[in-house]
């Protein structure tokens, strides 16, 4: 344990840091994951859910907790497969 004051007020905040970015990168997958099965399955609703996780993706870039580049590319893949599925159906 840090004996600096301002050290541990540093580990306080990673701290804090870190629970809010576990919560948001889980959710992230969860809504990928959820758009993905919608758009492969056909799903009534994967236009909606589709657009929640870019909502979510563009977020979690905006907080830091992912990359800006990794947000973009991932939307990107997102919008190819439900694009992709939306083709063949």
């Amino acid at each position: 344990m840090a004996n600096i004051k301002s050290q541990k007020k540093r580990n306080i905040q990673n701290e804090k840091r870190r629970v809010r970015n576990v919560a948001v990168r889980s959710e992230l997958k969860t809504r990928i994951k959820g758009a993905t099965t919608a758009a492969e399955t056909g799903a009534d609703d994967a236009a909606e859910k589709l657009v929640l996780a870019q909502k979510r993706l563009g977020k979690s870039a905006a907080l830091g907790v992912v990359h800006k580049n990794q947000a973009a590319r991932r939307t990107s893949r997102l919008m190819k497969a439900a694009n992709r599925a939306q083709a063949d159906s």
